[in-house]
């Protein structure tokens, strides 16, 4: 079966010189929830991800906020449209704030001053082992994060939701609140099969989130919570997803160069592709770029 037009709804690009990333500067450990970082800690230009994409046939994609210092928000968004309007891609943007940082709202108010800024992520995964988190405590939990969530919808924000499936509960419950604010849920929703009823908690949280008609889910980052994989193991984790949430809200997205750590760009679209072989033309062409397109609005013509 041919393969679909690509729009990659889940992309980071860095220039090291020009913006600061504290995750991706020495030294380097294996302590953290990605092991050492240190492979992909090297400049990774536009140019860069095409070549590792050279199977597909790239339309568009999405650049995700990739972790650079809070401080340097603002500028990646400038470096990225200013990239946009010489090149024609990123074709959307989702940068980065801190919804519970006070100041929140003037942040957003110049992003959006960016014509291809589209929503904003702000990673905030916690679980109870240290090792796991990506932050001291649950932010989430915070009448703060609760309000800077609410800004959203006033600027016309998606919200690219980085969480584990242990918060799910309390999130939907937050989402369900701001209807018309899409969220969009990342890599897979990050089940954790080693935790004591992993997969049953994964499962509860993914079904709250998927009735939810403005929460849609991106498949990727089959390595983050265990590794190594491979398609047969991948295959019950893609396949129940989008069982879960449909066709229509579910999107294969590559988490370059981060799912570089766990694997080449072919690795994981060879087996999304693999996986659906037996899909429809139509439900083939949503999953791989129709669906990015619509819920990020980036008016592409596929």
């Amino acid at each position: 079966m041919s393969r679909p037009p690509l729009v990659d709804p889940h992309v980071h690009l860095w220039d090291l010189a020009h913006i600061r990333y504290p995750w991706l500067t020495g030294p380097f450990s294996d302590d953290g929830p990605n092991g050492s970082v240190e492979p992909i800690a090297v400049d990774y230009p536009l140019d860069t991800y095409l070549a590792d994409a050279g199977k597909w046939e790239v339309r568009g994609i999405v650049h995700i906020d990739a972790g650079a210092h809070p401080g340097d928000a603002l500028k990646e968004t400038q470096w990225l449209q200013a990239m946009a309007d010489e090149r024609g891609l990123p074709s959307g943007i989702v940068a980065f704030a801190a919804l519970d940082d006070p100041g929140v709202e003037a942040l957003l108010a110049a992003h959006v001053e960016h014509r291809n800024v589209r929503g904003i992520r702000h990673i905030i995964n916690w679980h109870p082992d240290p090792a796991r988190s990506y932050s001291p405590a649950d932010v989430t939990m915070s009448d703060a994060w609760a309000r800077g969530f609410g800004l959203l919808s006033k600027f016309g924000l998606s919200f690219d939701l980085q969480a584990y499936p242990g918060q799910f509960a309390h999130l939907a419950e937050l989402i369900a609140k701001h209807p018309d604010t899409q969220v969009i849920l990342d890599h897979t929703g990050m089940a954790i099969p080693g935790d004591e009823d992993g997969w049953g908690v994964w499962r509860r949280g993914m079904a709250a989130f998927a009735a939810l008609p403005n929460v849609a889910v991106k498949i990727s980052g089959m390595g983050f919570t265990w590794r190594p994989w491979d398609e047969a193991q991948a295959r019950g984790y893609v396949l129940e997803t989008i069982e879960l949430f449909g066709i229509e809200r579910a999107m294969f997205a590559s988490n370059f160069p981060t799912d570089k750590l766990f694997g080449s760009f072919d690795k994981h679209f060879d087996a999304y592709d693999a996986i659906t072989v037996d899909f429809s033309t139509d439900e083939r062409a949503a999953l791989f770029g129709g669906n990015a397109a619509r819920i990020y609005r980036l008016g592409l013509e596929l």
